[in-house]
């Protein structure tokens, strides 16, 4: 590699960076009264307009939390206080998605005029990203007709007809997705149309055609232009041209037999991409419980020049899951290879994502590990992406809420500042462990078939999110670096607390689900008690038994992975579904949720006027 393109991919990701915070001081309309950005304002003021909602500050940070942070919980609420019926708040939460998505376009738009007018990278990157960015913006349109068919039409018609045996329903009329054995696969390239006897399965090609089509001869044009030009910074010419080939068969693959085979072979070809500029595709199912169907994912994540890959938290990782096999899965050896060998292929880019499209218009990663194809995994390895600079950087961002004053008190808020604020190197170290450690931990306990298997129900994803989290957890309290650990601790607090907010949110039902279960241990370990007011205690004993807890039932959750039981299972341990959503079984966890969501539904949108954040800037 050059020193001019490690100079440019320096330069690159500093743009990244500065286009995070400007879009990030967009919440200084609501904390700021002197602050003055006319375009963004007239932006704000006409879409409040267009929903007919309120100038309040409420109802501005709702549209600014929408427009930063690309999450719709806060609008959705917004729009249940102001008495919009479920008809409107769909429409309006649709149109917020096109709005979001314009807003970031241009943005987009901007970098690329920057890298370009620069002169950045080489050539040939300069061609791959303004062509990504071209396909990208035809998935952005693309992804509003695939939400609107399978989340809102599709999917609750299903629910409403079929309530807890969907999934029996579909594998019993074929309408889910097999992979070349005949076994029910783990995810899906195709949707739901219905017919004269009921439904039918068609590819993304066959039901979208037209978006396809826009999307295929796309690739094609950017090969085309691609094919003749070089790369001689990172020698991987020949490895994009492979993978955007097979991105463009995989998406006109007009076969519903040979779907799982094309879109193997696209993360076959990713895998071989080692570049400093990765990009990503349609990779993980998110919103579709049922069928799965693979989201939108189209981005361009850039690894951070300065970053140092640590072998840190993949020995804690390694050590704690070989400690714990040796105890509870000696009659499964081949899955322990499996998983050792997924382990010690890693690919880890630490950095941020720099365009992002489609669905990630409705949220982006703190982190993630892909592909989930086990095989592909099995052949290749996994990559694991960190976005810790931009996780940072949306925390100090955020306005400071009264819901939080209300619930934690300012002795944990100062400590919580104080540690985003002030103590970056800390926060990173308790980002490896809590969120890195996460992703390794999806890794673990996993044979090809666990997946498929375990979701019988529909609910594979409301455990695989907990025992990920308690996987770094458990490799940290095995090896743990007391330094952090109070600052391990009072994150998992916040944390756990915070997901309540994601009760109502469909896409995000497993981190809702997760965060019921850090809550039961939380309470059962005296870290949390109610009455009528959240008391918080960090002691050391405290902090003892609630590692105890999670080493036990981390155990109990590996076994359960290793036998390969339903995770409906595990998951009624926890939690149930009342009226629609889940809710916790032990009563002492049921009154603060309580408690907590209608704090949300009612103030999770007021600004706390006494705390100022320029006392920690």
């Amino acid at each position: 590699m050059s020193e001019k393109f490690r100079e440019d991919l320096s330069r690159f990701y500093d743009l990244v960076s500065l286009n995070q915070k400007n879009i990030g001081t967009l919440y200084k309309f609501i904390e700021d009264k002197n602050y003055e950005n006319d375009e963004v304002k007239i932006y704000l003021h006409e879409f409040l307009d267009e929903c007919e909602l309120p100038h309040t500050k409420e109802n501005k940070l709702a549209l600014l939390s929408r427009l930063i942070n690309l999450r719709d919980e806060q609008l959705h609420q917004v729009l249940i206080k102001e008495g919009n019926s479920k008809e409107e708040i769909a429409l309006k939460r649709a149109l917020s998605y096109l709005w979001t998505k314009n807003f970031h376009i241009k943005a987009h738009e901007e970098l690329l005029e920057k890298i370009e007018g620069e002169n950045l990278l080489n050539p040939f990157y300069r061609e791959l990203l303004r062509g990504f960015h071209e396909i990208g913006k035809v998935l952005s349109f693309w992804q509003f007709d695939w939400n609107e068919h399978i989340i809102n039409q599709i999917n609750p018609e299903l629910e409403s007809k079929f309530a807890d045996n969907v999934m029996e329903f579909l594998s019993e009329n074929d309408l889910l997705e097999r992979d070349e054995k005949g076994e029910i696969a783990d995810r899906a390239y195709s949707v739901l149309k219905k017919n004269d006897e009921g439904y039918e399965v068609l590819t993304y090609a066959q039901f979208f055609d037209e978006d396809v089509t826009e999307v295929v001869e796309k690739l094609s044009s950017l090969i085309e232009r691609l094919e003749d030009m070089t790369d001689e910074d990172t020698n991987q010419h020949k490895q994009y041209i492979v993978y955007l080939e097979a991105l463009k068969t995989a998406f006109g693959e007009m076969d519903r037999s040979m779907l799982l085979k094309r879109w193997k072979d696209v993360d076959r070809a990713w895998m071989k991409i080692t570049s400093p500029i990765q990009l990503g595709h349609p990779l993980e199912y998110y919103e579709d419980h049922f069928r799965k169907a693979v989201a939108l994912e189209w981005d361009v994540r850039i690894s951070n020049p300065k970053s140092l890959d640590s072998n840190k938290i993949f020995n804690s990782i390694s050590s704690m899951y070989k400690k714990l096999f040796e105890k509870i899965g000696k009659d499964k050896a081949e899955i322990l290879k499996r998983t050792q060998e997924n382990l010690s292929r890693v690919q880890l880019y630490i950095g941020r994502p720099a365009f992002y499209y489609a669905s990630e218009f409705n949220g982006l990663f703190s982190a993630q590990v892909v592909p989930n194809d086990e095989e592909v995994s099995k052949e290749e390895g996994k990559k694991i992406f960190a976005f810790s600079d931009n996780v940072l950087d949306a925390q100090r961002a955020k306005p400071f809420l009264k819901i939080n004053k209300i619930v934690f008190g300012d002795e944990f808020l100062n400590k919580e500042r104080e540690f985003v604020f002030k103590k970056p190197d800390i926060w990173h170290k308790v980002y490896e462990i809590s969120t890195i450690g996460h992703e390794y931990g999806h890794i673990l306990w996993l044979d090809k078939d666990s997946e498929t298997i375990m979701n019988k129900s529909g609910v594979f994803k409301n455990i695989e999110e907990f025992k990920a989290t308690t996987g770094g957890l458990a490799a940290f309290f095995m090896n743990e670096d007391t330094d952090v650990s109070e600052y391990v601790f009072m994150e998992l607090i916040k944390r756990s607390v915070g997901l309540i907010a994601w009760k109502q949110s469909s896409e995000v039902e497993p981190y809702y689900c997760e965060g019921l279960i850090h809550l039961k241990a939380l309470f059962d370990s005296g870290v949390l008690a109610f009455d009528e007011k959240l008391h918080i205690d960090m002691s050391k004993d405290k902090y003892e038994l609630l590692k105890k807890w999670y080493l036990e039932n981390y155990e109990k959750l590996a076994k359960h992975y290793l036998n390969k039981l339903d995770a409906k299972e595990f998951l009624n341990n926890f939690a149930t579904k009342v009226d629609g959503y889940y809710m916790p079984l032990d009563k002492k966890v049921w009154d603060f949720v309580e408690y907590y969501w209608e704090l949300h539904k009612n103030i999770g949108r007021v600004v706390d006027e006494t705390s100022q954040k320029s006392d920690w800037i």
